[in-house]
């Protein structure tokens, strides 16, 4: 099977495309014709062995397919999931049933990949992490992103008064198009107090309940000074590659602010995966069905070009969900 291969850490030069055995499937385990895999700021880091957990090399990045199950009877069946073993950025990949969902007809390859790590992670950010309430505003950086535009929508829904950052007033477009109630552009120059300042003036000037944060640095330690008693900073990601300055306890018991992380490994324990990765798949599944979610779709590579996906995603070029296509790649000779 054609696939990409990483021998070597480094950025998106290191995703080769290669030629791999087909992985056997174990007892338990799909596999699947790939039409889409999804890509992720967390492959990013993984590329670069900066991810929360270590990767042996050479490996195939990719958490996240979509596509056609092969070893489950006669009739095709559309699947969407987490890869079990090897990598998603292949032509045939493994899963298993348990972090998997059918993918209705009315629901494209791009919005089911949508709701894996992005739409669980916008999930629990929201719910399980900001415990989000009726009334609150919400800060989402990035919000034309993958996590981000699905945090808006589902915070929107829970009631919240949501801001919405970006890079570009084309993504603040997309945001607020999605639910949010006013948008505050970012600038790499910007520091802690001018990111504080911006976020106050989109709040009519007062501090926030909720920021949910992925940038790091600046913006991190920003967000962090914005916050209302009580409020709730969740950090998920640091996509600029700058940690944020060091923390002493006072700069929280002042105002009695919150500090949240979270990482969606965690909700795959096989303890949590019934409550925090079934359940609301079943719940994301349902709302894009039936439109009440509408999951921003984003540019489709080739396989090949992974490089090239990388390198846009790094470079704040996209928006909504990324996908790798293998069929655009034509029949391997």
């Amino acid at each position: 099977m054609r696939a990409i291969q990483v021998r070597r850490y480094g950025g998106p030069e290191v995703l080769e495309p290669s030629l791999l055995p087909d992985p056997v499937p174990h007892r338990g385990e799909l596999l699947l014709q790939v039409t889409g895999v999804g890509v992720n700021f967390a492959d990013t880091h993984q590329i670069e062995n900066t991810y929360l957990s270590a990767t042996e090399l050479p490996f195939v990045p990719g958490s996240e397919v979509v596509g056609t199950v092969l070893n489950d009877g006669d009739i095709p069946r559309r699947l969407c999931g987490f890869v079990s073993r090897g990598g998603g950025y292949a032509e045939l990949a493994l899963v298993r049933p348990e972090l998997a969902f059918d993918v209705p007809d009315n629901v494209s390859d791009a919005a089911a990949l949508a709701l894996l790590v992005q739409g669980l992670t916008a999930w629990h950010l929201v719910t399980t992490c900001g415990r989000v309430r009726p009334g609150e505003s919400v800060v989402v950086h990035a919000a034309a992103g993958g996590v981000g535009n699905l945090a808006v929508q589902l915070a929107r829904q829970a009631g919240a008064t949501v801001i919405a950052t970006a890079t570009t007033q084309d993504k603040l477009d997309i945001a607020q198009d999605l639910g949010a109630h006013v948008g505050a552009l970012m600038h790499a120059d910007m520091d802690a107090k001018d990111v504080k300042h911006r976020l106050l003036d989109a709040n009519g000037g007062q501090p926030v309940d909720v920021v949910l944060e992925m940038v790091g640095g600046h913006v991190f330690d920003g967000s962090l000074e914005s916050l209302a008693p009580f409020g709730r900073l969740v950090t998920y990601g640091m996509a600029g590659r700058v940690p944020p300055s060091p923390l002493t306890p006072a700069r929280l018991m002042v105002g009695s602010h919150s500090i949240i992380g979270f990482w969606l490994v965690d909700c795959m324990r096989p303890d949590n995966v019934r409550t925090m990765v079934a359940e609301p798949l079943r719940e994301l599944v349902a709302a894009v069905s039936s439109g009440a979610l509408r999951p921003a779709e984003g540019p489709v590579y080739p396989l090949s070009h992974a490089h090239r996906a990388h390198e846009d995603l790094r470079g704040r070029r996209t928006t909504g969900k990324v996908v790798l296509d293998p069929r655009l790649d034509g029949p391997h000779v």
